[in-house]
């Protein structure tokens, strides 16, 4: 597998989702809450008998989903939890689309170091060309309810996601903040349900072989592309346009998906 030049390293992208939610969940354990400082690295590295490595690209992952916040100088602070993503909270339990446990997950396991493993029928299993027709069908039609119920509160943090992703100094650190912009944008029709299915979608997309046809397909230019794709659909939906973010989420899903696989039309 290739390695990132820079930033967050190239590894398994489902070590690091475990191993953030093992991060999260101990913390929940010890009582901590928004504003609490998380231990440094090397400290969680330690406690948690995990590489320096696995324990940055899990932090990564908590940044983009909005879980916590890293201030140069100070640390690590966890946020408040209404920015987590519906599917799976910190002790391994589902969540609503209000962040409200909804029962256990099954069919994943995980241990201390992020290392995952799920039946045949895990959601990180599904085929990338599934999940992309999948997405194509689902996405698009969504944006309407966005457009219709999107709050202050979820363009800002669409807007994050945005800088995280303009930012991004690696292939990996740039897919973190594409699956967290998508899960925003969908998080922002506040329609439990629709949240809750496509909390499927982002386990797959954290599968290994959506993340190696993603790897190999993936170019300066093409993120240049969907950085691009991005700040035009989140501009339509700021401007309560639910035709034109409608087409700009076909264009942009479009274009992934020839890219993914080859298609032209």
């Amino acid at each position: 597998m290739a390695r990132a030049t820079g930033g967050t390293p190239a590894i398994p992208a489902d070590r690091g989702r475990r191993l953030a939610e093992v991060i999260l969940a101990d913390s929940r354990r010890a009582g901590m809450g928004p504003g609490s400082r998380l231990p440094t690295e090397r400290q969680l590295a330690a406690d948690l008998g995990a590489t320096r490595t696995t324990v940055r690209r899990a932090l990564a992952v908590l940044e983009a989903e909005g879980q916590i916040s890293r201030e140069v100088g100070r640390g690590t602070f966890l946020r408040d939890a209404r920015w987590a993503p519906a599917g799976v909270d910190g002790d391994g339990g589902a969540l609503d689309g209000n962040g409200r446990a909804a029962g256990p997950v099954t069919g994943v396991a995980a241990s201390a170091d992020g290392q995952a493993s799920g039946g045949p029928g895990g959601s990180a299993g599904f085929a990338p060309a599934d999940v992309m027709a999948i997405r194509r069908m689902l996405e698009p039609s969504a944006m309407r309810l966005v457009v219709a119920w999107a709050t202050a509160a979820d363009f800002q943090e669409m807007d994050r996601c945005l800088a995280g992703g303009e930012q991004a100094a690696s292939y990996d650190e740039f897919e973190l903040w594409d699956l967290a912009l998508h899960r925003c944008i969908v998080g922002a029709s506040h329609s439990p349900l629709l949240v809750r299915l496509y909390a499927v979608i982002g386990e797959a997309r954290h599968g290994q072989s959506w993340g190696d046809l993603k790897r190999r397909s993936a170019s300066r230019e093409r993120q240049r592309q969907y950085r691009a794709d991005h700040a035009d659909l989140v501009a339509a939906l700021r401007a309560r346009d639910a035709d034109r973010a409608v087409v700009a989420m076909r264009t942009h899903l479009a274009r992934v998906s020839s890219h993914l696989f080859g298609e032209t039309g």
